[in-house]
């Protein structure tokens, strides 16, 4: 009996010695938000330099500077598969080797192409994309930690250990990854085109919720692929939440919080929400009204990480402009879904539920 009690308490001390935590707050937190910052410096950049391409006449040094930074970092056969790896083997706290060769795993994760029959009946070839990425790295990184160190000839084991972990799973949980992610997004863009009020509601809400909850937004978006008005509605929810929260909470912190939330994440808000959740009601709420009139009257567009952004760096209004170009509609209805609405609606519900007494003074208060 005693031998049995000390397996377990052994396994428990030799994985906390290796960094290996098992913690869902390690891997669907810290390592989601990691990911985040992994799409924001490959993918997005690629997108953002691409849309100022547009722009950019031909024949010149800045042109073809912009055409290279648009080209080496797309959402599949670039240099994000392996940014991804690299960015969640650093939040697991990875030792070197094993954090190298994340950066391989996360570009088969990411770029493996697996054949289905798509919506309309013909064979598609689908990635993994960032999902597969994150997965496998979880998976290899938290093996390669076990053996990091252990051998005389770590050089060889350790990223050998790590490479063959990570393309095994790569292998068994991949094509599965690409089937669920393809038809997940395909059911959201899909049910937002036919059913844009309704769709633009929830999309809008249930983002903008992620985005204030210590979970990636931005993550969650890209892997399943958002794009269209689903997108845009997607941009409306995060922008709401974070232009809501800075406005309502203007009273307590001032400027600086303005730019914190604004521009920053209103995930600042959750220590409050946490004391005292009916203050997430006013930005819910103003998200709710902006998400259908994102979809419905200016039919806003967005596709993936960019979708999941908000107004951090305003990074949501330039992933609109990428996907609808700068033309009166994309600028109005930007305007007015992701400043002017969110701000107006949020201010109005907080002024009535502290008329009422459920917002009290201090209850927005951060520690800037």
């Amino acid at each position: 009996m005693e031998k049995t009690t000390k397996a377990p308490t052994r396994v428990r001390s030799f994985l906390t010695k290796k960094g290996v935590s098992l913690s869902p707050k390690t891997y669907f937190v810290d390592a989601m938000g990691a990911m985040a910052l992994g799409l924001f410096a490959s993918l997005l950049m690629a997108t953002i330099f691409g849309t100022i391409l547009k722009y950019v006449p031909e024949g010149n040094v800045f042109y073809d500077l912009l055409s290279l930074l648009s080209r080496y970092a797309p959402a599949s056969g670039g240099a994000t598969g392996a940014i991804l790896g690299v960015a969640v083997a650093y939040a697991l706290k990875a030792p070197a080797l094993v954090l190298f060769a994340s950066g391989v795993v996360g570009m088969c994760g990411n770029d493996m192409i697996t054949v289905i029959t798509a919506a309309d009946g013909a064979a598609k070839s689908v990635a993994a994309g960032p999902a597969g990425a994150f997965l496998c790295v979880l998976v290899a990184c938290e093996v390669g930690k076990l053996v990091a160190g252990e051998t005389k000839v770590d050089i060889l084991v350790t990223p050998a250990v790590t490479l063959t972990a990570g393309m095994i799973t790569a292998m068994l949980i991949c094509p599965a990854v690409a089937y669920v992610m393809y038809w997940l997004g395909y059911f959201i863009n899909y049910a937002t085109t036919i059913l844009p009020f309704f769709m633009g509601i929830i999309i809008s809400v249930v983002v903008g919720i992620i985005l204030t909850l210590p979970i990636s937004s931005a993550a969650v978006c890209a892997m399943i692929g958002i794009t269209g008005l689903a997108g845009g509605a997607a941009v409306a929810g995060c922008c709401a939440q974070m232009v809501g929260f800075a406005v309502i909470s203007f009273r307590e912190n001032r400027w600086g919080g303005v730019v914190a939330q604004g521009l920053g994440t209103s995930m600042l808000q959750m220590g409050n929400i946490v004391k005292r959740p009916i203050i997430w009601l006013p930005p819910t709420l103003a998200a709710a009204i902006t998400g259908p009139v994102s979809t419905c009257l200016f039919k806003l567009e967005c596709t993936g990480v960019s979708a999941g952004m908000g107004t951090c760096g305003l990074v949501g209004p330039i992933g609109v402009f990428s996907s609808m170009g700068f033309t009166a509609n994309s600028i109005f209805g930007v305007l007015v879904v992701c400043l002017l609405l969110p701000a107006v609606l949020s201010l109005v519900f907080s002024e009535i539920m502290r008329k009422l007494g459920w917002i009290r003074e201090g209850d927005l208060k951060l520690e800037l």
